[in-house]
């Protein structure tokens, strides 16, 4: 399917945090959108929203099958509501959550600590929004 990047973005903002309130929407809204906005690093390469959220194995919500097996919670099967268009454009209007930073990387921990550094050494812990650790890039991520 062709979404333009507006849809796009409020699929995987409602796929990926749905659940986690305003404040854990607009988090996954700003780092799509510190991805797309990023000039040094792996990121840097990606421009569009398209490309950030379809880059390989970063979002299991762009992802259609997960461990072989079908991924039923996946942007396809979104459906959006109001809350979910307004916050990508609140994050595509350049706006981001000031607590978070410049934050390029999320996941879920399944348990109550984060991990300091996540994927690796290129990104340093910033806050947990909801059930969502967020991590800023390192000087090391420059050189990814």
């Amino acid at each position: 399917m062709a979404y333009s990047e507006l849809e796009l973005l409020a699929r995987i903002i409602k796929c990926e945090a749905g659940g986690e309130g305003e404040n854990g929407m607009k988090a996954v809204a700003s780092v799509v959108m510190n991805r797309v906005h990023v000039t040094y690093g792996e990121y840097s390469r990606y421009k569009t929203v398209h490309q950030v959220v379809f880059q390989p194995r970063q979002f299991v919500c762009a992802m259609e099958t997960v461990g072989g097996s079908y991924n039923a919670q996946n942007i396809y099967n979104m459906s959006l509501e109001q809350v979910h268009w307004d916050i990508a454009e609140w994050a595509m209007a350049g706006h981001r959550l000031t607590n978070l930073g410049t934050a390029l990387w999320f996941f879920n921990p399944y348990s109550p600590n984060c991990k300091p550094n996540f994927p690796s050494k290129v990104g340093s812990f910033v806050i947990r929004i909801g059930d969502h650790c967020f991590y800023n890039p390192t000087a090391a991520y420059a050189d990814t």
